[in-house]
């Protein structure tokens, strides 16, 4: 039966909340708590110490007032819906990647539809459910690209808690969730924060691979993987080299994790991995249009900052791989890709390779280049030739 809000009593906003988890099958969602409207002032703290030591990644909310209290967003809120969706951690039917047929890898938060898309649905299902008992509900979903904090959100709200891996940990599917919330002016009675469940233990921050996990729970967005393969500059020569065969993410944080062991949800169709197109071939991607990179990635959370980062990672993973058939595809983009950063990530990779054919690619490149960054670039990869000759390590 619909009802204002200010015509039912603290039971009915209990009873309301209990039928509301009890809905979150049917809605597609696998976890929902409800936390206070409270302004999160621990947060804020920790955010202002994270902006002073450079920690950012520069895609959040830069307003931390906003990011830390919600009645800046919205007028009156009087409770905050948190839900959690799992998702897949395994590839079936993963591609093999070989000598010729190099493969790169999506992180598995990139697998699937884009989680954006996927739990705005589910936050549009809650809202028409929540609207036909409580006409005047007023709601502010947010996924990700919100102001808020999702992980603050989830955490106070009992979804689970804040693991040393700066990820959300569930009791029921690790950190293997998407999460998303709903600002509300319903009155809806808060749920209690679950255990802390790390312990003493420490896999993640010792694995990961460029000590982006500077203590539990803290993390320098500036040398995290994840963030650096979503940038569109220069990557530095060291960074390069850690990000492996990556295009997209870095899931090594959460696959160490002993609370994710096992774990594999497959329950939401539209979030399961095309193998295909998790685990691409690399040289395809460096002659791809941005219509046929829409049309194979356009669904996934990684075309959201298009192509050009995707290209110049595999530019970098072909590298990395040593991949010395893909010298002429690299050559290529060496000296006809218009676009600085894919030269000089181009000229790395021959450097990284070696050998005489790459050596004689970069020696030809320099006589016509212009641009400063990839001249230098250039140089720096003839050099690294030179020093593996020097050190026996040539070809």
């Amino acid at each position: 039966m619909a009802v204002a809000v200010n015509e039912r009593d603290t039971a009915y906003w209990r009873e309301l909340k209990e039928e509301m988890i009890a809905a979150a099958p049917m809605l597609g969602i696998d976890k929902i708590r409800v936390t206070t409207a409270d302004p999160f002032m621990e947060l804020k703290d920790r955010l202002i110490r994270h902006r002073e030591l450079g920690r950012e990644s520069g895609f959040e909310e830069p307003d931390l007032d906003k990011r830390t209290d919600p009645a800046l967003l919205f007028s009156e809120p009087r409770s905050i819906i948190a839900i959690a969706v799992a998702y897949p951690s395994k590839l079936k039917g993963a591609p093999v990647s070989e000598p010729g047929k190099r493969r790169g890898i999506l992180s598995r938060s990139a697998w699937g539809q884009d989680y954006h898309d996927a739990l705005r649905a589910r936050l549009d299902k809650l809202a028409r459910w929540l609207y036909d008992r409580v006409p005047d509900a007023r709601l502010l979903s947010m996924v990700d690209t919100g102001a808020l904090s999702d992980r603050a959100v989830a955490e106070r709200a009992g979804i689970g808690w804040s693991g040393k891996n700066a990820a959300i940990i569930t009791p029921e599917w690790g950190s293997w969730v998407y999460l998303g919330e709903m600002i509300t002016n319903l009155p809806l009675p808060a749920d209690k924060p679950v255990e802390e469940g790390c312990g003493d233990c420490t896999i993640c921050i010792d694995a990961c691979p460029t000590g982006a996990l500077v203590g539990p729970g803290e993390l320098n967005a500036q040398r995290c993987i994840s963030y650096v393969t979503q940038t569109k500059g220069i990557v530095e020569d060291e960074l390069m080299v850690k990000i492996g065969n990556r295009l997209y993410g870095c899931d090594t944080c959460q696959i160490v994790c002993p609370h994710n062991r096992g774990v594999d949800v497959r329950h939401h169709v539209e979030l399961l991995p095309d193998p295909e197109t998790a685990k691409p071939l690399l040289r395809p991607l460096l002659t791809m249009g941005n219509r046929e990179f829409k049309e194979k990635f356009g669904e996934s959370s990684a075309s959201w900052r298009g192509r050009k980062p995707i290209q110049r990672n595999a530019l970098i993973a072909l590298g990395n791989f040593r991949d010395t058939e893909s010298v002429p595809d690299i050559n290529r983009m060496l000296r006809e890709d218009p676009r600085p950063v894919l030269r000089a990530t181009a000229a790395w990779a021959l450097g990284r390779i070696g050998g005489e054919q790459a050596e004689q690619c970069l020696q030809s490149a320099s006589l016509s280049e212009e641009d400063d960054e990839v001249k230098a670039a250039i140089e720096r990869a003839l050099l690294s030739i030179a020093e593996k000759r020097q050190q026996g390590g040539g070809q």
